[in-house]
């Protein structure tokens, strides 16, 4: 989209340089990444990147600056995972946007999801700085928003994960991290902040207190004063994982990332936001009180989505009356129906025009202000943007969106 970097990078790309890349990202995260790896950077005007960042901060104000929708958003969250101490707002926000075009020709963006959980703010801006010098691209791109510097935003980072704890007492809690796709985002932090990865299944609770063992289940037992919290209660239900301690213990412990907001903020927003950039959505249970009048579109041009992955079903394209009418009547608040955002392709790549999800990263830290901060980029040509789809195509996959500094 950003020209002449574009048609630059297109006619320069080698297969060499792309293999390249993935060692060089394997080598920095001492893993294997197990996603793909998009063969090149998204080059974006600077000026549609700081709108990104300015709508999903103007939406989470809509939510967080609401005492109805968080009086609402606070029945969101499951008695049994309700954790006492919740932050006054959300340390770490994400807002994906699908690119499309309007009635002018004009790109215009379309909200995909708010999400308040952290996502891959560590492995992001390595593999940012790995495309720049992998393929000997311009110094002057940058990818960090805000007018911030590397050394900011890993000081910011810090702020945010450690709060005023020393790294030994901090510590990234996941399920079952060795197997995540994500172990290179965590095997960053630990390199940067000199945090452990622990398997929140392995904590273990002394009265008020939780402590970990450093050495994989050996070792002196160390105490826990604040989690980088990455486990999703979705995940635990579904493996059925046993924990130590219950959520709704009122632990000494702070959270980073207090996981109350996973729910407060996540597709349960989405009918209460306002805002060009938002798809007309409704709750399922709302839309049978209501009649189809209330979602007035074309069912090819609606899509069904779990608010939450462990409601037992997946994003469901053109609902028909029976899909809709099997979901049981205790269950339908648990779905959305929802405008289908069609992505149009706008990535020049030597396969064809290419669509892409843009995610805005923010940080906020206490005391401090909501702060775009970075953003990846999932390339693809399917139904779904997911670096889980789109598996057997090149030029598809994570990526990152570069823009010139100014």
């Amino acid at each position: 989209m950003l020209e002449p970097f574009r048609s630059d990078f297109n006619s320069r790309f080698t297969p060499e340089k792309y293999q390249s890349l993935l060692r060089r990202l394997d080598n920095s995260t001492r893993s294997t990444i197990g996603f793909r790896i998009c063969e090149t950077p998204c080059f974006l005007p600077k000026a549609l990147i700081d709108e990104l960042g300015a709508i999903g901060a103007s939406l989470t104000h809509q939510l967080v600056g609401n005492p109805e929708y968080m009086a609402a958003s606070a029945g969101a969250v499951p008695d049994q995972y309700r954790v006492p101490n919740e932050s006054p707002h959300p340390h770490f926000m994400t807002a994906d946007f699908g690119l499309t075009h309007d009635a002018s020709g004009e790109i215009t963006p379309k909200l995909v999801e708010l999400q308040a959980f952290p996502s891959i703010f560590g492995y992001q801006s390595v593999a940012c700085e790995a495309y720049i010098d992998t393929y000997g691209l311009s110094k002057n791109l940058d990818w960090l928003q805000s007018s911030i510097s590397e050394v900011h935003y890993w000081n910011l980072l810090r702020t945010v994960i450690l709060g005023r704890h020393q790294p030994e007492n901090v510590i990234l809690a996941e399920i079952e991290p060795e197997s995540q796709k994500t172990l290179p985002d965590f095997h960053v932090y630990e390199d940067k902040l000199g945090i452990a990865t622990v398997d929140i299944a392995t904590l273990k609770k002394e009265g008020r207190r939780l402590f970990y063992q450093k050495n994989r289940n050996s070792g002196p037992w160390i105490p826990v004063h604040r989690i980088f919290n990455r486990a999703i209660v979705d995940e635990l239900v579904r493996k059925h994982v046993q924990l130590n301690f219950d959520y709704r213990d009122d632990l000494d412990v702070e959270w980073a990332g207090h996981p109350n907001w996973y729910f407060r903020i996540s597709k349960f927003s989405l009918p209460f936001l306002d805002h060009p950039s938002v798809p007309r959505t409704i709750f399922l249970n709302d839309w049978f009180d209501r009649g189809p009048a209330s979602l007035p579109l074309d069912r090819n041009n609606i899509i069904l989505k779990p608010l939450y992955s462990f409601a037992g079903r997946g994003i469901q394209f053109a609902p028909t009356d029976e899909d809709l009418a099997s979901i049981p009547v205790s269950e339908r608040s648990l779905y959305l129906l929802q405008e289908r955002i069609r992505f149009d392709p706008v990535i020049d790549t030597p396969f064809g025009m290419t669509q892409a999800e843009i995610r805005i990263m923010y940080l906020w830290p206490d005391g401090g202000e909501l702060q775009p901060t970075i953003n990846l980029v999932r390339m693809g040509r399917g139904l779904m943007m997911g670096v889980d789809h789109n598996k057997d195509q090149q030029w598809v996959g994570g990526s990152a969106g570069l823009f010139l500094a100014t």
